[in-house]
């Protein structure tokens, strides 16, 4: 029974720590990832009270040093997804009663342990199974996964207090339940702090979920799964295992209590998820919630009233950290041509100056792609673009995977606005650049919005006040996430909530309460003081 109105503590965004030369952070880190590779990993899924080993084993390697092994997971069949799904259901009704405040310590006091003695292992799990280089590991599993759970408590804190009110003798509230079922979790390999936000947002909302990683981001994963155990999440609350997608969907969307999907991965995935549950929705005891941000050909616009050095420095960041793999990644830009030469001179001494290899030496700026498969994608771009006449290649271009999945950063200029490096999603350190007329600004805002079938992010980079305007306005639609004058990718929970629209989602905005209420179900409640016992209206009498 609750005795008081409890107000949790205000969130503020997790600073993020330098990992400057002689800093504890570094040292401490550095030890770390020396502790994490002289060890080999034997990794369970989570079900219910049960760590679960199947001897079906899968090596998991640093995508930087392939040959190295970090340890192994234990593969899962439709049995264990199954198995899932009912350590969910069985745990829904005493999660869900839980109390607000009790249910919230457990969020909060994960996100106490990742800033503080979990914090190099979060990075340190990410940056050799994903790898990220220090920084991006740690605005990544650090911060921004330590704001998803501290602003999301916060965020449903306020939800819980909006109320409607009541007239004379009536007493009207509102009460927020979690979606009947279960919600289904499926995370994507290139931020760990989506793969714990994910889940973590639906059942903080008092929601049971089943969880499934991307196979390439379970080193990470069970790593955030121990610590929210270790903060008291009971169990079954969420349960992580790893199985084949189409295993996973055959059961899950089948299900009759499946409430409800959070996605994060390709369109086209999330397109047959949207069309295998439009084909079973007889089946489920609700209208399941279908929440997803897909893929991105995010831009960047420039203006002839640009600074080079800033077009320069937002480009070289905005498509090539962390290898181009991010959601918001720029990798189609439109250079005027009046700035043409300085920029790509800028792009080139920026590519020359970067230092490339593993994640342990700190100096390094860029790593490997994921995998093999990203690799193989990746490289066949750049091939065919060295043979094509409508591109070149003018920075980068050279791919090795002899001992890693290495990708140089790679600029191609496209003679043609609709060329193909400019239309399709490449998800890796590929930015394609289109020299357009500087006269022909306004036309060309009406390319860029009509180039892609995503729209997730952008940006527009200018001096001129009008130029910025009329970009913000013209391309409304083209991004979910729009900059002036910065680089398109690095959103900060609670200060530019994430999603795009069209082929990049629903736009439910993770790290907002607009991500939260699709997890909840509200119900009125009316409470009449002085019922009428009789039925008759006054305006039924003549005298």
């Amino acid at each position: 029974m609750n005795y008081g109105d409890f107000h949790l503590p205000i969130p503020v965004n997790e600073p993020v720590l330098s990992y400057k030369p002689g800093s504890p952070e570094k040292k401490r880190l550095k030890e770390v990832l020396a502790e994490l590779k002289n060890e080999e990993a034997d990794i369970p899924m989570y079900i219910g009270a049960k760590e679960v080993r199947t001897g079906k084993k899968s090596s998991l390697h640093p995508p930087h040093e392939k040959a190295h092994i970090l340890g192994y997971y234990h593969n899962g069949d439709e049995k264990h997804v199954k198995q899932a799904i009912d350590a969910a259901l069985n745990a829904k009704s005493a999660w869900a009663a839980l109390s607000w405040e009790n249910r919230a310590s457990i969020f909060l006091k994960a996100a106490d342990v990742i800033a503080t003695k979990y914090r190099p292992y979060m990075n340190g799990t990410t940056m050799l199974g994903q790898s990220k280089n220090a920084y991006q590991a740690e605005i990544d599993s650090a911060c921004e996964l330590i704001d998803f759970l501290r602003f999301n408590v916060h965020y449903l804190s306020e939800i819980y207090r909006q109320q409607p009110i009541s007239s004379a003798g009536v007493h009207n509230r509102l009460e927020y339940r979690p979606l009947e079922g279960f919600v289904l979790a499926v995370t994507p390999f290139n931020f760990t702090a989506i793969g714990g936000n994910l889940p973590s947002s639906a059942a903080m909302c008092g929601n049971v979920v089943v969880w499934k990683p991307a196979h390439t981001q379970i080193y990470s994963a069970q790593m955030f799964m121990r610590i929210m155990k270790e903060a008291g999440l009971p169990d079954g609350v969420i349960n992580l295992i790893y199985v084949d997608g189409p295993v996973l969907g055959s059961v899950c969307f089948s299900h009759p209590d499946f409430g409800g999907v959070h996605f994060t991965g390709s369109t086209g995935v999330f397109n047959q998820m949207w069309k295998t549950i439009g084909e079973n929705i007889s089946n489920y005891k609700s209208y399941p919630r279908i929440v997803g941000e897909t893929g991105g050909k995010d831009f960047v616009m420039v203006h002839s009233s640009a600074d080079p050095d800033v077009v320069a420095t937002a480009l070289l960041r905005g498509a090539f950290e962390y290898q181009g793999q991010k959601c918001s990644a720029a990798s189609r830009a439109y250079i005027p041509s009046n700035l043409a030469d300085a920029v790509k001179k800028k792009l080139a001494e920026g590519i020359k100056s970067f230092r490339m290899g593993s994640v342990e030496d700190f100096s390094n700026f860029i790593n490997g792609v994921i995998d093999e498969k990203s690799f193989d994608k990746i490289s066949s771009y750049i091939e065919n673009a060295k043979n094509d006449k409508k591109a070149t290649i003018i920075d980068g271009g050279k791919c090795d995977k002899k001992k890693g999945y290495f990708i140089e950063p790679t600029v191609i200029e496209a003679k043609d606005p609709a060329y193909i490096t400019m239309c399709e999603e490449i998800f890796g350190p590929v930015l394609t650049i289109y020299v357009y007329n500087a006269s022909k600004f306004e036309e060309t805002l009406g390319v860029v919005d009509s180039t892609s079938p995503y729209a997730l992010t952008g940006s527009i980079i200018s001096q001129d006040r009008s130029a910025v305007e009329l970009a913000t306005n013209r391309l409304r639609n083209s991004a979910g996430n729009f900059y002036i004058n910065d680089k398109p990718t690095g959103a900060v929970v609670g200060q530019q909530p994430f999603g795009g629209a069209r082929a990049s989602g629903t736009n439910d905005k993770a790290g907002s309460m607009l991500n939260l209420y699709r997890w909840l179900s509200a119900r009125t409640i009316k409470e009449t003081f002085n019922p009428p016992v009789d039925y008759r209206y006054p305006f039924l009498a003549e005298k």
